[in-house]
C-alpha cells in the first residue's frame, strides 16, 4: 500500500510533526539530509508508524500516489534546493507542502514554477512551536483549494482542536497561507512586547516582587486576557536558576532575537501603505535591544527622570496595567487584521477573516480568549473596516483607553520606555481623529515640491504659489 505521507526535514518541528501524524494513524515516511536526526526520531518514535529512509529516491517511491510530502526545512534557499532534489522523482499530481516559515512571495514563486511541471504546491503556515507541532498546531494552508482538499483529511486531523473544530482552514491561493502566518508572527512580536512593557511597569514602577508579578499574570490568565503568552509569562517569572537559585529571568541577557517574519510583516505593510506601527515598534525594540554595548555606557551619561516612589495604590494600578495591556493587544490585533483585509483586497485573495481568528484559538502562539470575540465581529460585519469600530471593542475601549493613558504617562514620567504601549495609544488616537494635521503636511509638500493638494470645499487638485 505504501506510506500515506512523507516528512522531509527532521529538526525539532519536523520530527514533532511526523510523530503527530503517526499518532493520528498515518504511515509516515521520514527523511533528513543528515541521517543522525533520522535515527534519533526512529529511537523516539516507539511503536508509532515511522518509516526511515536514507535516500531521496527511496523516500519518494515509498509513498502512495498521489504522493504527499511535508517539508519542514529552513526557509530560503534550502527550500528551493530540497524541491530540486525531489522533482526528478515526482509525477504530475504529486503534492509538496512547505510547512516552514517561508516568505509568502517565495511560496507564490515556487507555486508558479511547479505548476508548469504538474506538481502541486501548498504553502502551509504552522504555528505552535515544538509542543504545538507534536500535539496539534494551528495550520494555515494556501494554494489551490482542490489540492488542499486532497490533504485536508491529514491536516485537519493533526491540527489543534477547539470545541470540536480543527484549527486548520483553507486560507487562499498561492502564498496566502504563508502570508497569514507571517502577519500572525508580527502580531506575536507586538503581543510579546506589550506584555514585557506591562511587566516593566509592575516591577520598576510599582516595585512588585517577581513572585507576586507571576501571581498577577496567573490571575490575568483567568479572565479576558487569557492567552498562551500570558500563561507562559507567569511560568517564566517563577522559574529559578539552577546555578544561583535566583530568578532565571534576571540571568538572561536582554538582547532579543528575531527570525525575519516580523521584519517581513513591517516591510510588506510599508510597501502597501498599511499602518502597523505597533508591530513595527516591537520589531525596532528588538533591534535596539541588540545595542547592549551602547546602552550600558549611555545609561550613565544620558539624563532622565528619577523613578518616583509615588504612593500609588497597588491594587488600583495593577488593574490599570491590566486594562492598558488589553487595550494595547486590541490595537495590535486590529492592525494585524487590517493588514489581512487590505492585502486580501490587493491580491483578490478573499481571506476568511472570521475563520482565521478561529484557527488562532488553539495550537498557535497568539492563541487568546478574545479571538472568539474577533471572529464574532467579522461574522456580524463581514466588511468591517477595523476591529476598533466593532461594537464590542467600541464599548471596551471607552473605559480601557483611560487606563492606557494613565500607565503610559506614569511610566514615561519615570523614564520607562514603552514603545508598543505608546504606539497603541497613538494608533488609537490617530484612527479616531476626524481632522488631522495632514493638511499642514500637504501644504508643506506643495510649498517645496509643487505636489498639489485637495480642498475640503471644492473637488480637484490644486497648487498655490506660497511666496
Amino acid at each position: 500500500m505504501g506510506n500515506t505521507i512523507g516528512v522531509m526535514g527532521l529538526g525539532v518541528m519536523g520530527s514533532s510533526i511526523a510523530l503527530n501524524m503517526a499518532s493520528k494513524g498515518e504511515k509516515v515516511a521520514v527523511y533528513n539530509y543528515t541521517p543522525d536526526l533520522t535515527d534519533q526520531l526512529v529511537q523516539k518514535s516507539g511503536h508509532e508508524e515511522i518509516y526511515p529512509y536514507y535516500d531521496v529516491q527511496g523516500f519518494v517511491q515509498s509513498l502512495q500516489s498521489p504522493r504527499k510530502i511535508f517539508l519542514m526545512v529552513t526557509a530560503g534557499k534550502v527550500v528551493d534546493s530540497v524541491i530540486q532534489s525531489l522533482v526528478p522523482h515526482l509525477e504530475p499530481g504529486d503534492i509538496i507542502m512547505d510547512g516552514g516559515n517561508s516568505n509568502y512571495e517565495d511560496t507564490a514563486r515556487r507555486y508558479d514554477e511547479l505548476k508548469v511541471t504538474g506538481i502541486d504546491y501548498l504553502g502551509v503556515g504552522v504555528s505552535g512551536g515544538e509542543e504545538g507541532a507534536l500535539k496539534g498546531p494551528s495550520l494555515m494552508p494556501g494554494g489551490d483549494e482542490e489540492v488542499y482538499e486532497k490533504v485536508a483529511p491529514i491536516l485537519t486531523k493533526i491540527a489543534a482542536q477547539v470545541e470540536g473544530q480543527p484549527c486548520c482552514v483553507y486560507i487562499g491561493p498561492k502564498g496566502a497561507g504563508h502570508f497569514v502566518k507571517m502577519v500572525h508572527n508580527g502580531i506575536e512580536y507586538a503581543d510579546m512586547q506589550l506584555i514585557a512593557e506591562a511587566y516593566t511597569f509592575l516591577r520598576e514602577k510599582l516595585h512588585i516582587p517577581l513572585t507576586e508579578i507571576a501571581d498577577i499574570f496567573e490571575t490575568w490568565n483567568q479572565g479576558e486576557l487569557k492567552s498562551y503568552l500570558i500563561e507562559i509569562t507567569a511560568d517564566i517569572l517563577r522559574k529559578q536558576d539552577d546555578k544561583t537559585g535566583l530568578p532565571l529571568v534576571d540571568r538572561i541577557l536582554d538582547k532579543t532575537g528575531q527570525n525575519g517574519t516580523g521584519k517581513w510583516t513591517s516591510i510588506q505593510a510599508i510597501d502597501n501603505g498599511i499602518p502597523v506601527s505597533i508591530i513595527t515598534e516591537s520589531l525596532f525594540a528588538r533591534y535596539l535591544s541588540h545595542k547592549k554595548e551602547e546602552r550600558v555606557p549611555a545609561s550613565t551619561l544620558l539624563a532622565g527622570p528619577e523613578i518616583q516612589n509615588d504612593d500609588l495604590d497597588q491594587d488600583v494600578w495593577v488593574e490599570y496595567v491590566r486594562q492598558a495591556l488589553y487595550m494595547g493587544k486590541v490595537c495590535a490585533y486590529a492592525q494585524g487584521f487590517t493588514q489581512y483585509k487590505m492585502t486580501s483586497g490587493l491580491y483578490d485573495w478573499n481571506l476568511p477573516l472570521k475563520d482565521i481568528a478561529l484557527i488562532f484559538r488553539g495550537g498557535c502562539i497568539i492563541r487568546a480568549e478574545f479571538l472568539n470575540t474577533i471572529s464574532k465581529a467579522y461574522e456580524a460585519q463581514r466588511g468591517i473596516a477595523n476591529l476598533l469600530v466593532a461594537p464590542y471593542f467600541v464599548e471596551k475601549t471607552k473605559e480601557y483607553q483611560v487606563s492606557l493613558r494613565k500607565v503610559i504617562t506614569e511610566g514615561v514620567m519615570s523614564g520607562l520606555s514603552f514603545p508598543s504601549l505608546s504606539a497603541s495609544l497613538s494608533y488609537y488616537d490617530s484612527y479616531r481623529t476626524a481632522n488631522s494635521s495632514a493638511n499642514l503636511l500637504q501644504a508643506q509638500r506643495d510649498y517645496f515640491g509643487a505636489h498639489r493638494y485637495e480642498r475640503t470645499d471644492v473637488e480637484g487638485s490644486f497648487h498655490t504659489n506660497w511666496k
